[in-house]
């Protein structure tokens, strides 16, 4: 084999015109694609604030405009917990229907909630089922109006026992530490 000048060979030996052409470039079109690379880094710039401002690192958990939150000192950064919200006559559990309060406010009367019984139930359940042989915690986290009656308080704390989540949290809006 003879030493050859460097350069283009590739494809050299194919006989056909057109593929000739655009091998060596002569093509109708350049053979390599522009991308506007200020409209790709705009989109990247406009998602990453995007999912910055979306983002919440502290596990914070949207809180319906309608809840008044008590006031406390001490506090703790949120749990993966189920939250039971109760504002006016409603009963939420992670944002999804769980009951009114209409019965308790009306007898005046501890009682069971028994569709946020079977809710907690079952979402009790279903974390056993996906880790099994770990011991359930048994955390729940009660976000609660606090014009909400004490005895509707005490009757979503009682059923969330019954379900199996001993371990109440209240969600609170925190005040600012007194220094001595």
């Amino acid at each position: 084999m003879p030493v050859e000048k460097p350069g283009r060979r590739l494809m050299h030996h194919v006989k056909l015109a057109f593929v000739r052409r655009k091998v060596e470039g002569g093509g109708n079109r350049p053979t390599n694609a522009g991308l506007s690379l200020t409209s790709m880094i705009d989109f990247l710039i406009v998602v990453v604030v995007f999912l910055l401002m979306t983002f919440s690192a502290s596990g914070e958990t949207p809180i319906n405009k309608n809840v008044h939150l008590p006031k406390a000192e001490n506090t703790l950064d949120m749990v993966d917990a189920p939250v039971v919200a109760v504002t006016g006559s409603q009963i939420l559990v992670d944002g999804n229907a769980a009951g009114n309060t209409h019965a308790i406010e009306d007898s005046k009367r501890l009682q069971r909630i028994d569709e946020l019984f079977n809710i907690l139930k079952a979402k009790r359940e279903t974390w056993k089922q996906a880790r099994p042989g770990k011991e359930f915690p048994g955390v729940v986290i009660l976000q609660i109006d606090q014009d909400v009656q004490a005895v509707t308080v005490k009757s979503v704390f009682q059923t969330a026992a019954f379900a199996g989540y001993p371990n109440v949290s209240f969600m609170v809006g925190s005040l600012p530490k007194k220094s001595h």
